[in-house]
């Protein structure tokens, strides 16, 4: 049952039976390229944090992976980092909260808990056949009622079922219980308990395609249409909810896990979207922007996704949601694969030291590309490039494409029929000043820049938080959410047109189904 006032008469947080002064969350943000954790106070402040990148496997073109021992070491790691700290600063953690890259997908041996592969990655296109087999044969109408998903490897489910196909004895092993299916929160819930809990919460099981976000469960249609299991799947909670205690011979004490949430539901939640039509986009790995539609379930016209924003004390919020499988992954892309910068800092100054972008643009469809044009074919693409072109360009074409693909899904949700008048955005990009405005300038709305911008671990803590005790409700959260910057729209007319049309040339000139 979720706490979300404090005992009557209490001053401070009850957890597991006792009193705590002061307490701090502790919250997991487990990413696509770091495995992070923060210390936060009540009042939404980060007290400490720690980082570890981890290795990007690539074997084919189009195939993403990852070790997921490498995640849990340095998931281990840093979490171990700041509660040092926190043991430092005499203050005792009420609770964890984690957040999670969504989609990418692990099973593993309930005895032993090592995955019988690598974990495939939310950008991997390895599935791509199978969508397309399964899409001509008139299947996508009835997952998208069922799911609010569309037929792309971009999801879990058909993940699944490739390792179940393609990893020796896996399929049998499944069907007589012995293997476990999870997203990456439940893979690190199972590790930090020791095997006692094999659970997820409702934002990670509605990217799967194998969750019925209209009945909020495992829909038996989905699980025949995709060949898994039902033994290999996790027990689905509300968002804050008893994942049960990480254990003390893992982490050095016995903390419980109060909140999980996928990362851009969490974000979502970080950035106190609750109510309908308000709109977050967050710039990591990826670009997700996530509209709140409140308790109804809207189908986009537009090839956006219906999604379970988050659930609480039982009650669903629905979200439509966009999203763009490369944006801070091009600016990685600049300094580990063609090492034009030697950091994402630099790309600010390189940006704004150019008048106009030389007709440069970048189409980063490494892995596909995502809504709205659903194209898993899809390649990468520079075009414009003259004997002037240099870094300074690149790295501009690389922020602006981040921009015109917001755009793009701004477009898809306005033909949806929703008013957006302004967007919070948050995540490790938006630090950069020159992104955050041309970004108002290109979308022609006022984009808005929290105090804390890491709002993707801030919701997981603030899930923790209202499972535990530390707020009331989530107008505590609402109240907690400050304004850093606002960015307001300053783009000559004619200007913005032109850099559009060459945008949308661009994409024409990209996409594998033209």
């Amino acid at each position: 049952m979720l706490l979300f006032q404090l005992l009557c008469g209490e001053k401070e947080p009850a957890i597991n039976g006792e009193t705590m002064s002061n307490p701090l969350i502790l919250s997991i943000d487990q990413g696509t390229t770091s495995s992070r954790a923060m210390l936060f106070e009540k009042d939404g402040s980060s007290v400490a944090v720690a980082q570890q990148e981890f290795t990007q496997i690539y074997p084919q073109s189009g195939w993403v992976e990852h070790d997921p021992e490498e995640i849990w070491d340095t998931t281990l790691k840093v979490c171990k980092d700041v509660l040092a700290k926190a043991k430092d600063m005499g203050r005792p953690i009420a609770a964890i909260g984690i957040t999670n890259q969504r989609e990418t997908t692990v099973i593993w041996d309930r005895q032993t808990g090592k995955a019988i592969h690598n974990a495939i990655v939310w950008q991997d296109r390895r599935t791509a056949p199978l969508c397309k087999e399964l899409k001509d044969a008139g299947h996508e109408a009835a997952v998208t009622a069922k799911t609010g998903l569309l037929l792309d490897p971009y999801f879990s489910g058909t993940k699944v079922a490739w390792l179940l196909d393609n990893v020796s004895g896996a399929r049998a092993r499944a069907e007589k219980g012995e293997l476990a299916f999870g997203t990456i929160d439940s893979f690190l819930i199972w590790r930090l308990t020791n095997g006692a809990e094999h659970v997820t919460d409702t934002t990670n099981a509605c990217r799967t395609m194998l969750f019925n976000i209209h009945e909020n469960s495992w829909d038996e249609d989905q699980l025949t249409l995709l060949n898994v299991p039902q033994q290999l799947l996790p027990e689905v909670k509300d968002c804050a909810a008893d994942f049960g205690t990480a254990d003390a011979a893992v982490l050095g004490e016995a903390l419980p896990i109060c909140g999980v949430a996928g990362d851009q539901h969490a974000a979502s939640i970080g950035q106190v979207c609750f109510e309908d039509g308000m709109v977050k986009s967050t710039y990591g790995t990826g670009c997700f922007v996530m509209l709140n539609t409140g308790d109804k379930a809207i189908t986009s016209k537009n090839k956006m996704l219906t999604t379970i924003a988050y659930r609480l004390n039982g009650k669903t919020t629905y979200a439509i949601e966009g999203s763009i499988f490369v944006a801070g992954a091009a600016i990685q892309w600049l300094r580990d694969g063609l090492g034009v910068i030697s950091s994402a800092e630099e790309t600010e100054s390189m940006a704004s030291d150019l008048s106009d972008n030389q007709g440069v643009y970048l189409v980063p469809a490494f892995t596909g590309m995502g809504a709205p044009y659903w194209d898993p074919d899809a390649r990468g693409a520079l075009f414009g490039l003259t004997r002037d072109t240099g870094p300074k360009a690149l790295a501009r074409a690389a922020l602006e494409s981040v921009c015109f693909q917001t755009m793009d899904l701004f477009d898809a949700i306005k033909s949806d029929g929703a008013n957006l008048d302004t967007v919070r955005i948050d995540g490790g990009m938006v630090k950069n000043n020159w992104l955050a405005q041309t970004l108002a300038n290109i979308l022609d709305v006022p984009v808005q820049r929290p105090m804390q911008t890491e709002t993707t671990a801030l919701g997981a803590a603030y899930l923790a938080g209202l499972q535990c005790g530390i707020y009331q409700s989530l107008d505590d959260l609402t109240s907690n959410w400050q304004q850093d910057q606002a960015f307001t729209p300053g783009m000559d007319k004619a200007d913005r047109e032109q850099a559009i049309a060459g945008w949308a040339n661009a994409i024409k000139r990209t996409r594998s189904t033209l």
